[in-house]
């Protein structure tokens, strides 16, 4: 009889790459806009978490001190400072270009601790990358709370 011929089968024909390829190609398009959204996302509320965090930062300080503190936001040059007393500035604090700041009524763009706690109060609405979040500051409590629209 005959010899059989055997053969070796180690590689990949070309549909099988080809295909494989297609695949690869097709998870790429779909999970790449999807990181890009969320990376977004994350950075637009680690900006609002700095935001807040500065006003809560403000609060403490007129309660520990027993000194009067005032946060004053300056949406065109994207700056907040934090005021104690009158007029003695204890920090500066940049805020990202791209968050948006907008307070209601429009005079909150100052908010005022006291030391037992008590605030002028305040509205915003942050608009970090595609979300918008609100942050309020309570004026009985001096309380700040964030919370996506």
């Amino acid at each position: 009889m005959g010899r059989r011929h055997e053969v070796d089968a180690r590689g990949f024909t070309l549909l099988e790459v080809i295909v494989t390829l297609f695949v690869v190609a097709l998870a790429v398009g779909v999970v790449v806009p999807v990181v890009g959204r969320s990376t977004e996302t994350l950075r637009g509320r680690s900006q609002v978490a700095r935001f807040s965090a500065l006003l809560r930062h403000a609060r403490d300080q007129a309660i520990t001190t027993r000194r009067n503190h005032a946060v004053v936001i300056n949406p065109a040059e994207h700056r907040a400072t934090i005021i104690a007393g009158r007029d003695e500035v204890r920090e500066t604090r940049a805020l990202p270009p791209d968050l948006g700041v907008e307070a209601n009524p429009p005079s909150a763009l100052t908010v005022r601790f006291e030391p037992n706690g008590v605030s002028s109060g305040a509205e915003f609405r942050l608009t970090a990358g595609p979300v918008r979040y609100r942050i309020t500051v309570d004026a009985l409590t001096g309380r700040v709370r964030v919370e996506r629209q």
